[in-house]
């Protein structure tokens, strides 16, 4: 996991170690809108931009 790159893609189980959040709290805050919008991988697949999630950390 290369956190230097703002570019780079955390899957949920990177996420949920950097936040310390649960997945089920991920998904629930996703759609309540007070966590960042994942982006789409493939078909059942998800990631987040490493910048945005440690804007969010950071901002919290």
């Amino acid at each position: 996991m290369d956190m230097n790159n703002p570019d780079h893609i955390l899957r949920c189980k990177d996420v949920m170690a950097l936040t310390g959040l649960s997945r089920s709290t991920l998904y629930s805050m996703m759609s309540e809108g007070t966590f960042p919008a994942s982006v789409k991988l493939g078909k059942r697949a998800i990631g987040w931009r490493s910048s945005v999630i440690q804007a969010w950390v950071d901002a919290r």
